[in-house]
């Protein structure tokens, strides 16, 4: 039986692991952050920072 509340995780495609391996790798400094929603990525959000020493 299964519970209504219970959400079903979808696994990352081979696609979605790659965007996510090459933004993270063009990325100098910064962050890389996953917004989740019901188990699932959404949505990716980059915040690259800019070193002036």
């Amino acid at each position: 039986m299964s519970d209504k509340n219970e959400h079903q995780h979808k696994e990352l495609s081979d696609a979605d692991l790659k965007r996510i391996s090459e933004i993270a790798a063009a990325i100098k400094f910064g962050s890389v952050t996953l917004i989740i929603q019901d188990g699932r990525i959404v949505q990716i959000e980059k915040n690259e920072k800019i070193r002036l020493i």
